[in-house]
């Protein structure tokens, strides 16, 4: 049997057996046609898996994404599978070929300035205090959101200015926190304290009505007031995570501290954060090294 009838077997296969929308094989085949160009002269049982790498670092050459890479990889394997199952061939050359890897996405940080302003909540009212004390924590101590809903009254060492974090894995930390949050927690708790049966709930952030804060309910307290601070990103509480690592990273350069204060297991996960401070310091260098400046016309 030769290449189109294996590829015409394979194509029944998708549209018959697996009933794949019209769609979809297309699709497949758009992505399969790649492979037999890059490979002209050459049979498909007779490719290998350097034929195979050599296709992906072609493709990959001409700008397509490692998604684009994983996905056409995905068709071309699913190709062979069929053909080494139904038609006896000898091996699969896409089994043990990856796409390059994805390239890390950025975290979006606020600059100092934009943070403060934002956490800067004045009023002492019921909900100002107790969402000043939530931002003030977010920002001081890079808590997850889930972190911070599920923290208790007890949680918090005032004299020792610490709090006790239950992270992922439940996994306890001990978590420093700054002088602005100690105080603003201060004030909030102390509000707290005048509920109605609050005795009943040991929760450190609550509503009016002694219920617990939920996720979502922190997430729309922060859009309130980035609105009102006059923030225009979007702001969301791992923002405020992301902006404490690489605040904190920018000043210490210490990765292995921030790693603990994250609460990482694997420090690949806090690398991340020297990219965006490489960039803050290539800016600085932009800005100010004479022979990076350019000109003005």
């Amino acid at each position: 049997m030769n290449d189109i009838k294996h590829l015409q077997a394979y194509k029944d296969f998708i549209s018959f057996e697996r009933r794949l929308s019209d769609h979809t094989v297309k699709n497949y085949f758009r992505d399969i046609d790649m492979l037999i160009q890059h490979n002209k002269g050459i049979s498909l049982g007779e490719l290998k898996s350097n034929n195979i790498r050599n296709s992906i670092a072609s493709l990959h050459a001409r700008g397509l994404s490692s998604n684009s890479l994983s996905r056409i990889l995905s068709s071309w394997k699913g190709l062979f599978v069929f053909l080494v199952d139904q038609h006896h061939f000898k091996h699969n050359p896409v089994l043990e070929i990856k796409a390059p890897k994805k390239s890390k996405k950025l975290p979006q940080t606020l600059s100092v300035d934009q943070t403060i302003k934002l956490v800067n909540i004045a009023g002492d009212d019921f909900i100002s205090l107790r969402d000043h004390a939530i931002l003030e924590l977010f920002y001081s101590s890079g808590l997850r959101l889930s972190e911070l809903v599920n923290l208790k009254i007890e949680d918090i060492n005032f004299s020792d200015e610490i709090i006790t974090v239950l992270g992922k894995g439940k996994k306890m930390r001990i978590v420093p926190v700054g002088k602005e949050a100690i105080q603003a927690l201060r004030k909030w708790t102390k509000s707290r304290s005048q509920l109605k049966n609050v005795t009943n709930n040991s929760i450190l952030f609550l509503t009016k009505q002694t219920k617990e804060l939920t996720q979502r309910a922190v997430q729309y307290r922060l859009k309130f007031w980035a609105k009102k601070q006059g923030i225009s990103e979007n702001i969301h509480p791992h923002l405020l995570r992301h902006s404490f690592a690489s605040h904190l990273l920018q000043s210490s350069q210490d990765l292995r501290a921030v790693q603990e204060l994250l609460g990482h297991e694997n420090i690949s996960s806090t690398q991340i954060y020297t990219h965006l401070d490489f960039q803050h310091l290539a800016k600085t260098y932009d800005q100010a090294h004479p022979r990076a400046k350019k000109n003005k016309k």
